[in-house]
């Protein structure tokens, strides 16, 4: 696959979610996000209205995480979250599900967790539900990536970045196989390079989330085929 900067930058959500962040490190954020047209920025809630007016105008949007990054805020309260994401400029929701739950085979919980988040931006803003892929074995992700299509969202994520493991090829592929085609496939969690980035595309995902955004396209000079 040949992938130029651009195209690559087009699948990129450019996130910082560390507990350490801070006001100016989220406008550096957005500074580079709008310098190399990533697709959004990814942030935690109390951000999103500070990352919002520093995007104005540029194209790029941005993604607010809810019940980050355990999954196990009570349903209402991420709904709540994600409802004030959107109200403070948040086009886009990354909700972590309650993996306990999943765990414990609580499928009719799980999907009503997503659904309340879901139903809460409901025509206002895309949901992707983040996994935890660390934690499941198959039979598990399966599940996961069917419960959150039959709650409503929009894409399935593999993992926060702060839990066990990270994006695997084959996660991202077996996701792409248990969704329809309507649904889109986030990579999350240890993208940091151009050949990364790229063999993730072709194993299926959509978007990718990654802090190494600038490294990514910065990689693709003189080497974009893979």
């Amino acid at each position: 696959m040949t992938l130029n900067a651009k195209e690559i930058a087009s699948y990129i959500d450019h996130t910082l979610l560390k507990a350490d962040a801070s006001t100016a490190a989220i406008h550096k954020l957005c500074e580079e996000a709008a310098q190399h047209q990533f697709f959004s920025v990814c942030v935690n809630s109390q951000f999103v209205a500070t990352a919002a007016k520093a995007l104005e105008g540029t194209g790029v949007k941005v993604a607010a995480v809810v019940g980050f990054p355990l999954g196990a805020s009570l349903s209402e309260v991420k709904a709540f979250e994600a409802a004030k994401a959107v109200e403070n400029g948040a086009a886009e929701i990354d909700t972590v599900l309650p993996i306990g739950l999943l765990l414990e085979g609580q499928l009719d919980a799980v999907r009503s967790d997503i659904k309340q988040v879901v139903d809460a931006v409901k025509g206002k803003a895309i949901v992707k539900v983040i996994m935890e892929t660390g934690f499941l074995n198959d039979e598990q992700k399966i599940a996961a990536c069917r419960l959150s299509e039959e709650a409503g969202a929009h894409f399935v994520k593999t993992s926060t970045g702060f839990g066990p493991g990270g994006a695997t090829l084959e996660d991202v592929r077996l996701m792409r196989q248990n969704v329809s085609g309507t649904i889109g496939v986030k990579a999350s969690g240890g993208v940091r390079d151009v050949e990364t980035a790229i063999a993730m595309i072709e194993a299926g995902a959509t978007r990718l989330g990654t802090s190494s955004g600038v490294a990514i396209v910065n990689g693709t000079q003189g080497a974009s085929t893979y």
